[in-house]
């Protein structure tokens, strides 16, 4: 049967969520049997969830594991699909696919290659399994095959990598090509990052042409843990083209994505192409009828939104929307809660809950919108996204002497344009207050030249009770309103605009979040055919980004009291993600903004930094937890680690200084490129 329709599921799980993931699961094999599909590949350890950090460790997560695969198991009849948990084998626990063909489990294939960096600790659950090695294990009364198999099925040769074992040099596909097999089954758990679809969607094409093979990749979907965002690719290809790709950012719980394989060209390809015989005995022998395909003539194409030149733009909305319905859906939360100030960045905040709407609409329709959230009675009965944002998006304008008019409008306009219910309060007297009880007990008023930071500070923390106050009165989520930029040198103030449950853009810069903001007031979200919009941002996009904690006539500006955003973040990527010494990222400055900003101003920004830097780490410690969006996470839980107590970089910034004054230069002289 050389044509055969096989099929990526991608799945929208939760850890330890034993009856929605075996939901989801059966439903995706039912709705894959409906559509005449005879293979099908589901995420890694979708049984689980993938994010069941230490509970792997858990005789019960392993247990609960094989009784949901049991019940899975059984409805399975007349096609072939491959399903993610973790087994114990020997003591060790392992990261597998088990392959299941019309109500029999043919079989475990264990992870080979285990990620170890950025936001994964794979290694510290779960053992590596030795190529080439099998062996067998018992579960219940029953011992099966495990370890590196292939699967001939009724002639079909069927082999794994298990996602990181196709991003690693020594794939193995490699030996699988050897061993002449037909298809490869990718179930993987590859968290979202800006662009990463594109080199996920290369090695996919690359696997099929270079092991003359087809290839079935599928990924999870949704929030599932908190931190991580899983886009729900899934591709298909065949003998080097892309057949099929799923579309990404659903709100659906599964998504099916198949195509029509043809075996009988890929079998030919192999027959051109010498390689060695294999070796070892590692083949799985069974029978099944495939089910007849009809010829198909498809080739997969990038979605719209992908094509318009602005991914970077749309992935971001669209990821941090979808996270933030699956982070309040997930937590049976109520809604959202923003201190809106009408800066940039609770602004950006309060846009995305409003998209999270729009974008869902757009992909699941309202009422099944409504009915993944049928816990939050109060939009049961409301027909409009603006409805449905009043009760959800709740903002609140909380001013002081030193705000003004201009943010006050930003904060109202914006609300109103996507339908938050907004507040309006004058925080002004608490903050007199507070100074009064403490002039009383040190004996003397507190002046802006003398008490700045602490008269600045008050007022962002006297903000924290009130709009707790609010979150908890509705039962909603309060979101934090800071920046990667301010995650990186502490320009927050703790238990003030840092108080929140999530902090959903804690991974973007301000430079580029700024210019987000403008695209989404002028330009927005492709979706079929059309944009969405968000043109109550018109106001903020005209204001220079500032803090309103010093009296008016100060002038007060964030650039003003840090240095300008675009070398601040230039110097985070030099000194944080390439770890350079202050020496090097002062000469990496002065190429990168030779014609923008004095020798003076690049100094005094990277001297500041890496004071900022380190003194500050206690502050990242105590974040509230962001999205993964990037490899320029300063998150100290899942990315960039840095010691609480340091040296402070005392000594490189003596020598900076030094050869900033044209000293001890040390023969470091030569010319640098960026």
């Amino acid at each position: 049967m050389p044509l055969l329709k096989v099929a990526a599921g991608t799945i929208n799980t939760t850890p330890l969520a034993w009856e929605d993931n075996k939901k989801y699961i059966i439903e995706s094999i039912e709705d894959a049997r409906n559509q005449h599909i005879s293979l099908l590949c589901l995420p890694e350890l979708c049984i689980t969830g993938y994010g069941c950090e230490d509970a792997f460790y858990s005789p019960n997560t392993l247990a609960q594991a094989i009784e949901s695969l049991h019940e899975i198991v059984a409805h399975t009849s007349g096609i072939a699909v491959s399903v993610g948990l973790p087994m114990q084998f020997n003591s060790k626990i392992y990261n597998t696919a088990c392959f299941i063909v019309n109500k029999r489990i043919l079989g475990f294939v264990a992870k080979q290659h285990l990620p170890n960096y950025g936001v994964f600790y794979e290694d510290r659950w779960f053992h590596r399994w030795p190529a080439s090695a099998r062996d067998e294990v018992k579960v219940g009364d029953f011992s099966y095959p495990f370890g590196d198999l292939v699967f001939d099925v009724s002639g079909i040769r069927i082999g794994f990598e298990i996602c990181e074992d196709a991003w690693v040099a020594q794939r193995p596909g490699r030996s699988h090509f050897d061993r002449g097999v037909d298809i490869i089954l990718n179930p993987s758990a590859s968290p979202f990052a800006f662009h990463k679809f594109i080199t996920r969607e290369r090695f996919v094409i690359d696997g099929s042409r270079s092991y003359s093979c087809s290839y079935v990749y599928t990924n999870l979907l949704g929030n599932e843990s908190g931190r991580l965002i899983f886009d729900g690719d899934a591709m298909i290809a065949s003998n080097g083209t892309l057949l099929a790709s799923s579309p990404r950012f659903g709100y659906h719980d599964y998504h099916i994505t198949s195509a029509v394989i043809d075996t009988d060209v890929t079998r030919l390809s192999h027959s051109q192409i010498k390689s060695a015989l294999p070796t070892g005995n590692w083949k799985v022998v069974d029978t099944f009828e495939w089910h007849e395909a009809a010829p198909a003539y498809q080739v997969a194409e990038l979605e719209p939104f992908e094509r318009e030149g602005y991914l970077k733009e749309e992935e971001f909305a669209r990821a941090v929307s979808l996270a933030l319905f699956d982070y309040l859906r997930k937590s049976r939360s109520q809604g959202f809660t923003v201190s809106l100030s009408g800066g940039a960045d609770s602004c950006a905040c309060v846009a995305l809950c409003g998209l999270m709407i729009r974008l869902a609409d757009e992909s699941i329709g309202l009422a099944a919108f409504k009915q993944k959230l049928s816990y939050i009675k109060k939009i049961q009965q409301e027909t409009t996204e603006e409805g449905i944002a009043k009760h959800l998006i709740h903002s609140i304008y909380q001013g002081t002497e030193n705000s003004s008019t201009d943010t006050l409008e930003s904060a109202k306009s914006l609300a109103d344009s996507i339908g938050s219910t907004f507040y309006n309060v004058n925080i002004n007297g608490l903050v007199e207050s507070y100074k009064d009880l403490i002039e009383q007990q040190i004996g003397r008023d507190l002046t802006w030249e003398k008490d700045d930071i602490p008269l600045q500070n008050i007022q962002a923390r006297v903000r924290a009770p009130g709009v707790w106050l609010l979150t908890n009165l509705y039962g909603h989520l309060l979101l934090a309103t800071s920046n990667r930029s301010e995650v990186a040198v502490g320009y927050c103030t703790m238990d003030g605009d840092t108080a929140g449950s999530i902090s959903p853009i804690a991974g973007i810069d301000k430079f580029w979040l700024r210019q987000w903001l403008v695209w989404l007031e002028t330009i927005g979200c492709h979706v079929k055919g059309k944009n969405i919009r968000i043109e109550g941002l018109k106001k903020v996009n005209s204001l220079q980004p500032t803090a309103e904690l010093r009296p008016q006539h100060k002038m007060q500006t964030d650039e003003k009291d840090l240095m300008p955003y675009e070398v601040l973040d230039a110097i985070e990527k030099v000194a944080i993600r390439d770890k350079k010494s202050p020496i090097d990222c002062f000469r990496f400055m002065e190429v990168r903004f030779a014609e923008r900003y004095t020798r003076d101003v690049l100094f005094t920004s990277v001297e500041r930094f890496f004071k900022l830097w380190s003194r500050n780490q206690w502050k990242r410690e105590r974040y509230a937890p962001s999205f993964h969006l990037d490899d320029l996470n300063l998150d100290p839980r899942s990315w960039c680690r840095f010691p609480i107590l340091s040296g402070g970089f005392e000594k490189e910034l003596e020598e900076l200084s030094a050869y900033y004054e044209g000293k001890n230069h040390k023969g470091r002289k030569g010319k640098i490129g960026f």
